[in-house]
């Protein structure tokens, strides 16, 4: 298949790597002149516009925010009549009907397909694709789909995808926050924090954001960024909206987010979600 990948970013570019790697044509599109250039680096072929790249069979949609994802909309024209657009980036539910429908309209087939799983999960193939959509135009992509992960079926609407990722960044925000407040904890116990993880992480207390987080947590302000913190003041900003229209009551959610926001209003919004751990400083 012809494929274009929107959106390199760090965890959309070892899944455009991952689909090329099967035998598909990929070509990556981004407005960043360093991604595109990573992306070439790679071996990857980078345009700067969806209008540059060859016709494509399969569009892989992974940028960053709902904003994001209405300007790709608006860009790409009122024919797209044979493509499969697949939506992977967090953004909600509403913006993925929202921009579902007007793909539709131009001839598309739409699936909602957000992923979990991060950069390096996404470097071996092995994120979990949250899918919702017409099964027949899942299966159509699957080749695409199973190149990046394993493909769990969350529905048959655009939406339902989105749905599963908001409980899954609800998860996610308060685990990063919960093992920064506790590495801190040891640190104001006169603890050794290094040694607390190793001990903590292989008992009841361990999870997968401590093991994965904690590490980084400690290693200073300068650690590689896999995930930013503006990418979770985004993602709780939109579990939080998500939650208040239907009622749903999440003090936890919001603690995290007062941190994430916190973090960023100190200028830490474009480094490594895991230096939250500063906000206690």
């Amino acid at each position: 298949m012809n494929v274009t990948f929107i959106g390199l970013g760090a965890i959309g570019l070892p899944m455009a790597q991952r689909i090329k790697a099967v035998g598909h044509a990929v070509t990556g599109v981004d407005l960043s002149n360093r991604a595109r250039g990573l992306a070439q680096e790679s071996g990857l072929a980078a345009v700067d516009g969806f209008e540059a790249a060859p016709a494509a069979d399969v569009a892989v949609a992974m940028v960053a925010t709902p904003q994001q994802l209405a300007s790709l909309v608006d860009s790409v024209g009122a024919n797209l009549s044979g493509q499969t657009w697949v939506i992977m980036s967090t953004v909600g539910p509403d913006a993925v009907r929202r921009e579902g429908e007007r793909l539709s309209a131009a001839g598309a087939r739409v699936i909602d397909a957000p992923v979990t799983g991060g950069t390096a999960r996404a470097k071996r193939g092995e994120l979990v694709i949250f899918a919702a959509g017409d099964e027949g135009e899942i299966d159509h992509a699957r080749p695409v789909l199973d190149a990046m992960g394993s493909v769990r079926i969350t529905g048959t609407k655009l939406g339902d995808g989105q749905a599963i990722k908001l409980v899954n960044q609800h998860l996610c925000s308060v685990h990063i926050v919960a093992a920064a407040e506790a590495l801190n904890l040891a640190r104001s116990l006169g603890l050794d924090p290094s040694a607390v993880l190793d001990l903590v992480e292989k008992g009841a207390a361990g999870s997968w954001m401590l093991s994965d987080r904690g590490p980084r947590m400690l290693q200073g302000i300068d650690v590689t960024v896999t995930s930013a913190i503006d990418i979770f003041v985004k993602d709780s900003d939109l579990v939080a909206a998500a939650a208040r229209m239907c009622g749903a009551d999440v003090p936890l959610l919001a603690v995290a987010n007062a941190r994430y926001r916190e973090a960023a209003d100190a200028g830490l919004g474009a480094r490594d979600d895991s230096r939250v751990i500063d906000t206690w400083k």
